[in-house]
């Protein structure tokens, strides 16, 4: 007896074979018994979901010699006809290729001919989306009233593709996509009939790879059993496949999650070595962080997590939490978009690893405002430990830091920076001055310059006082002392006011007009322009260039002599 493929071998022939899609099953058998036989039905939905099939098993119904009848007998010339294709009352045409309005018309002209040695002549177009638009207009007045044993069923993968025209004249059927509990049941029995030993993870596997399809999830079945020798396992299937499989994930996982790298990186190169792509790879720990999320979400059914619960490791499942997980997961997504367009996609997984070895240090944000709250909460009670002190700075009006805070709630744990910090009369003045020029930097050369020429720093009380070479210096330091006080509280880790101070008295800027009393508006102490001119010499460090006068040539008359 010649081979047979599961998808055909295991194609249902009744309404009772039919899993998966009992609304469709029940309406089908109802509308059989009780005569109210329609004129055209749609089939819509997914690939391998059974609408052809279910077409063949109505289309029985109907001409069965018993019938019409929601159980058809399968034995009579009428079934075993439809069953082996060969039934010339039922003709299946493939709309991918008969698109042309020639080809309708060609119907059109068939259906004037009542069925040969059957109750019905059925018509089954698969693929009707594929049909042209002159197509489906030449098929509008047949199917709209057609001969009363004339039956049309369309199937199709895209019901947006089908004019509303088409849809209006038929019974509609959506198909769903198989679960993976029944998809597991159906491969089980399949196995058992051809003698096959399989493994529960392998079935699970080969069921989450189906996504839903009960003929991808046949065709995959065949697959596997063609190179497994009559035993289907998990390791076979990586093996032979290139998949990194649940044992080999698990232990990257682990190592991730203790935070060794350089285990973890390692591990990565010898799966990769051994054929596993990096898309393979990245598609995988997809899907085991699902089911790890799912898991640490309470969720215990196997056919959601796609594998068996006990062969995910009890340390990995009970070390980590559900934030951190969605954290990875929403992280291996971006991985897997950004791998399209990367330089080297092996460098962008193993940057995804490394990350995720720091996944312990990730704070999550609902931690973050919890702990933020309970600080609050705690000063505003005066309940926390140097709530008084920290209430101190906040009236003083100045920048606070971080350390500040973690000090005064939690003496033991301050930073070693904050402990060794130099009392006001012992900062490093020096230090402080140097490293400010290089903070402020390039892109304020003229506030870098006024500091870079001023006198000996020195700290008065909360004050940093900067005795500054002239006024504009001055008043330079004076208009960015915000950010000179920022750059010293990141430096000394203390609150500084700023206050530049110069020898020379600051220009006067001209005064307000007086009122009607008489008073003189002018101002007798604005410097001049060479006053100006000397401030811009200080400032860039120049000199003034007289002005050259023009050369007269000989027996030249200008006007001013």
């Amino acid at each position: 007896m010649p081979y047979e493929i599961t998808a055909t071998r295991k194609r249902p022939q009744t309404f009772d074979d039919l899993a998966g899609q009992d609304f469709v099953s029940a309406t089908l058998r109802a509308s059989i018994a009780s005569g109210r036989i329609a004129h055209a039905y749609l089939f819509s939905g997914p690939r391998g979901c059974g609408k052809t099939s279910t077409a063949r098993i109505l289309a029985k119904s109907l001409n069965c010699e018993q019938g019409p009848s929601a159980e058809p007998c399968g034995v009579c010339d009428s079934c075993v006809s439809i069953t082996r294709g060969s039934s010339m009352d039922v003709i299946e045409i493939d709309g991918a290729s008969n698109t042309s309005v020639e080809n309708i018309r060609q119907i059109k002209d068939e259906v004037l001919f009542p069925p040969n040695s059957s109750k019905y002549k059925i018509y089954i177009i698969d693929e009707v989306h594929m049909l042209s638009n002159s197509a489906f207009n030449a098929l509008l007045k047949t199917i709209e009233e057609p001969p009363p044993y004339i039956v049309f069923i369309f199937a199709t993968t895209e019901l947006h593709k089908v004019p509303a025209t088409i849809k209006s004249r038929c019974q509609h059927f959506n198909f769903r996509l198989f679960t993976l509990d029944v998809i597991l049941r159906l491969l089980r029995n399949a196995a058992g009939e051809v003698g096959v030993q399989a493994d529960e993870g392998a079935l699970l596997w080969i069921a989450r790879e189906a996504t839903g399809s009960m003929r991808d999830a046949y065709t995959l079945f065949d697959q596997v059993a063609a190179f497994s020798d009559g035993c289907i396992t998990e390791a076979k299937i990586r093996d032979k496949l290139g998949l990194v499989g649940g044992e080999r994930m698990g232990a990257v996982m682990s190592l991730c999650l203790a935070g060794n790298r350089k285990a973890a990186l390692e591990l990565l190169d010898t799966i990769l070595g051994s054929g596993v792509s990096v898309e393979q790879f990245a598609a995988d720990t997809v899907s085991y962080t699902r089911s790890l999320l799912f898991i640490a979400s309470g969720v215990k059914k196997e056919s959601l997590l796609g594998a068996t619960l006990a062969s995910f490791p009890g340390d990995l499942t009970a070390g980590i939490d559900a934030p951190r997980l969605e954290r990875m997961l929403a992280d291996l997504f971006e991985l897997y978009r950004n791998m399209r367009y990367s330089v080297n996609p092996r460098w962008e997984l193993e940057l995804a690893v490394s990350r995720m070895c720091a996944i312990r240090e990730y704070v999550p944000p609902a931690d973050l405002a919890r702990t933020i709250a309970a600080m609050k909460s705690a000063i505003a009670d005066g309940s926390a430990t140097g709530a008084a002190a920290i209430g101190a700075l906040l009236r003083g009006h100045s920048p606070v830091p971080e350390t500040a805070f973690v000090a005064a709630l939690d003496p033991g744990r301050a930073p070693t920076a904050l402990a060794t910090e130099p009392k006001a009369d012992g900062v490093d003045t020096v230090s402080l001055k140097a490293a400010m020029i290089t903070a402020v930097g390039k892109g304020r050369v003229v506030l870098s310059t006024c500091i870079e020429r001023s006198g000996a720093w020195h700290v008065d009380g909360d004050k940093l006082v900067i005795p500054c070479a002239n006024a504009y210096d001055a008043g330079a330091v004076l208009a960015d002392a915000g950010l000179l006080a920022k750059k010293a509280l990141e430096i000394t880790g203390r609150p500084l006011r700023i206050e530049p101070r110069s020898a020379e008295p600051a220009p006067r800027q001209a005064p307000e007009p007086k009122g009607e009393d008489g008073d003189d508006d002018k101002d007798d102490g604005d410097d001049g322009p060479a006053d100006q001119v000397g401030i811009v010499e200080k400032v860039f460090r120049g000199r003034r260039v007289e002005e050259p006068r023009p050369v007269r040539l000989k027996g030249e008359h200008h006007d001013d002599e």
